[in-house]
Order: C-alpha cells, then structure tokens, then sequence
C-alpha cells in the first residue's frame, strides 16, 4: 500500500533524521510494537515508562509511514460534529470523547515541555467555519452542545472573522484547545531518546507472519529472524486493514501543499488552524518556519500511475479554494504530496483488543485528529494489560 507521495515536506525538511538497523537475530521481549510512526512512538514510550521490556518494528525508516505526510493539525474535534456523534452514542458519549480530546492535546504538550523535544510544537485556536450560508444553522446547533459541555468555545460573526484574519465566511466556532507541531520530529526525536533507555528498535524489517496464541505471540521476519513476546500492539495505521475482517474504516487519498516561506503574509494565521464544514472539508495552518500549509480534496481512489498529475491538479484546486476564502493571502507553492488516510463511520478510532486475535491490542487513530487518538491510546492500553477500566474504551472498541 502506497502511503504518500515522495514530495513529502516534512522529509524534504528533516531528511532521514536517525536510523536503525534490521532484525537479523531472534529477540525475545515484553511486547512487540508493531510500526515506528507517531502511534508506535507514544505507545512505545507510554509502555517503556511503565517497565515494559519493548521491541519496535517498521518495514521503513521511522517516521516514514502516514507520520511524514500528516499536516500534524492538533484538535479536539472530531471529524463527526458533535450534535451528530450525539445521535450515535449519546450526548454524555460525545462530550466524553471531545473532552478526551482536549486533555491529550494537554498531555502532548506536557510531554514535549518534559522530554524537551524540539518539534515545532505551538499553542494555536482552531476555527470551524461555514464554507456556506446554508452550513451556518448547523455549525450554530454544534456551536450550542459544545458550549454546553466544554470550556474555551466562542461563536465567531462574520464581519469579525474578516476583520481578524481575513476570513470569507458566513461564521464559525472558535476553541482554544488546539496546537500545530511536526509529527515526523517528534517521532523521530522521541524514539531516539527511548532508545537510549533500553528500547530496542528494527527499521527495514518486514514481517513475514504473526502467530497468535494464548502463551503469546511469534514474529517472523522475511529474513527468518524470531521475535517471541507475551504480547504485540498493531500501530501500524490504515495498513492493520488489511489483516482484519472487520471493516472498521474506508481508506481515501488526500492531498496538501506547501507554500514558499512569507512570515508577513501569513501573520494574521500564525495563531491558528482553519477548517470548514464542506465535505471533505478544506484545512490549513502556518507552519513554525512562516509557511502556509493547506490540504483537502480526498479521493477514494488512488492510481500511481497517474498520480503526479493528479497531484498538481488537486494542488492547483485547493489554491483556488484558498483564495475565495483568504483573497489577501499570496501563496506560492513549494511542496505538495498526498498520503492514504482513513475515516469511521462514526469519526472515532480503534483503539483496544479484537476478538479476531490472542494477545493483540490495536491503536488505529483514524480521522483528521488521529495523533490526538493515538496519546488517548496510551492509557487505554496501559490499562488493559493492566486489567484496569477505560471509560474511553467502550466507545473505541471493535465490534460496535
């Protein structure tokens, strides 16, 4: 499965940043993680604090998976409004996992500041906004149930959000919970001093077979090295589809495009990410070097072939977009990629145990806030192994 594009900013602006050798030996140990992106890494890190003895495996270079095509856009939000998630759980569910929400953002944050992982992490609002003014009568009742249940949400009029940041819209709600970082960094930088505490870590490792049984698991690799563990944990994002039965979410192509460094034309943005109610939905932020970062335009398919000129036409599509709702933003691209994604039915990801596996847990943060999901994941999977309650768990679990 082809993850992104090799445009890819965050690579262009990092490089390989640190890398690790392959598995050519049997390892035995505590837990496998399979995947070294942003989720294996907090996983990783989650379960090495807490006494684990962990192995991390990636077919790639760390970090080289969806974790270096994400935007790394920050939110509480979920990609099914609230009023609508409502429906499907309940309203007490809804605030519970929007409130969840705000606290990993909170606990990301913490956790940069403790490791001093230097990521581009910065503190921005995030501002949902009507992409027309049929929308604004449903983003104002999404409006209402937030308000209700959380702290730090205004509604923003539209002479006020062109007045501030130069926004065509008809309205939108403003939180005060959100951030922006480079995920591939933070990956990296995160892994690396994990490493330097006894993490052991295999890139350019491809996995042959998984056994699963009640005394534990066996990794075998295409090289025939063995890893036993008494447990594995799947991080490995929208590609754990493909060993599932279960259908739990449908894969699409999304693009975003970068442009040229200009501090002072992106000046009025520097504090805060932006996206609308169109479907799908038009996101952009400014990145910590000056930059515009816009992305969208999902498609469901994806042919390789075909996919750099596909890539400059949806490049040239969100430009478009971007300038009948920011007319005073003069945007020159420099990079533009697409990357594999994913959606659930109902915006909420997998995070737990599947009935189709022994001594598997998976953490699948599917959606535009998948990093948020997958720090959510870390607890949720210390408590699991330590056979405590979630009250998160029930609403992530397979099978629902």
């Amino acid at each position: 499965m082809r993850l992104r594009t090799f445009e890819s900013f965050w690579l262009l602006k990092n490089g390989l940043m640190y890398s690790y050798p392959s598995l050519k030996e049997n390892e035995a140990c505590d837990i496998v993680v399979i995947g070294g992106g942003i989720t294996g890494a907090l996983i990783s890190d989650a379960l090495l604090e807490n006494g684990y003895d962990v192995i991390v495996l990636d077919k790639r270079d760390i970090g080289q998976g969806s974790t270096s095509a994400t935007t790394s856009m920050l939110q509480y939000e979920i990609d099914v409004s609230m009023h609508k998630l409502s429906e499907m759980i309940g309203e007490k569910g809804a605030a519970l996992c929007y409130g969840a929400g705000i606290d990993a953002i909170n606990e990301l944050e913490a956790l940069i500041k403790d490791r001093k992982i230097k990521c581009g992490f910065e503190r921005k609002k995030s501002i949902y906004f009507a992409h027309n003014v049929k929308a604004v009568n449903d983003l104002k009742k999404e409006f209402a149930l937030r308000n209700k249940h959380l702290q730090g949400v205004t509604w923003m009029e539209k002479d006020a959000l062109w007045d501030k940041y130069g926004l065509v819209s008809e309205g939108g709600i403003v939180s005060e919970a959100a951030a922006s970082m480079d995920a591939y960094a933070f990956t990296h930088e995160l892994i690396r001093q994990n490493v330097k505490k006894g993490l052991r870590v295999y890139d350019q490792t491809t996995i042959k077979t998984v056994d699963h049984s009640r005394k534990g698991v066996q990794v075998t690799t295409e090289e025939g090295a063995v890893i036993k563990a008494k447990k594995v944990v799947y991080c490995s994002g929208f590609e754990t589809t493909e060993i599932l039965k279960e259908n739990i979410a449908k894969l699409f192509y999304t693009y975003a495009t970068v442009g040229e460094r200009n501090v002072e034309n992106t000046q009025k943005l520097k504090d805060v990410l932006l996206w609308n109610t169109e479907d799908p939905y038009l996101y952009l932020r400014t990145t910590d070097d000056g930059r515009l970062l816009l992305g969208g335009e999902d498609t469901s398919s994806h042919i390789p072939f075909f996919e750099q000129k596909r890539k400059e036409k949806k490049s040239n599509a969100l430009q478009k977009k971007l300038k009948a709702i920011l007319p005073h933003i003069d945007f020159v691209e420099d990079f533009s990629w697409g990357g594999t994604f994913g959606s659930t039915s109902d915006g909420l990801p997998y995070i737990g145990v599947s009935p189709e596996y022994k001594n598997a847990l998976f953490v699948l943060g599917f959606g535009g806030n998948g990093i948020t999901f997958s720090v959510q994941g870390r607890q949720i999977i210390l408590d699991i192994l330590q056979k405590k309650k979630s009250p998160l768990a029930k609403f992530y679990r397979f099978g629902r």
